[in-house]
Parts: structure tokens; sequence; C-alpha cells
């Protein structure tokens, strides 16, 4: 008889900081949800890992995204779509 559950650990434990990529930054993509729960992760960590602001959590990762691409299409020249 094995323990199924030995096997099993949480990835978002050795989960890496997650750095936005350039490609990922124009106003083709829409934000990646896999790297904004990642993030949204990290920073519960950060507090912590005290619950109750996953929401606030989340909303703060996709603001480090959406100012991470605005920041990249400035830097890169790209002109602001309507």
């Amino acid at each position: 008889m094995t323990d199924k559950g030995r096997g099993h650990q949480n990835l978002e434990l050795h989960a890496k900081p997650i750095q936005p990529r350039a490609e990922d930054t124009s106003g083709n993509h829409a934000l990646n949800a896999d790297d904004i729960r990642r993030r949204a992760f990290e920073i519960y960590q950060e507090r912590g890992g005290l619950p109750g602001r996953a929401l606030d959590d989340w909303l703060q990762a996709e603001s480090e995204f959406e100012s991470a691409a605005l920041f990249m299409r400035a830097a890169t020249g790209e002109k602001q779509r309507p």
C-alpha cells in the first residue's frame, strides 16, 4: 500500500518570482492568468500567508503586470492604443 499524497508537492512553494516577459507586454497580448496567479501567491506569502485578501492580492498582481507593460511600451517607443 502506498501513500498517494506523498508524491504530490505544492508547486507554488517552489515557484520562482515572476518577471514580465517583453514579448507579452504589447497591447496584442492579454494578461496571462497563470502569471498573475503565481504573482498573487507571492504577494500572499510576502504578507505572511494571512488569509482574507485574495482579491486584493490578485488585483495588485494584475496592476504590477499592467504597469510593467506600460513601462515596456514607453521604453520601446510603442504608441498607446485607444
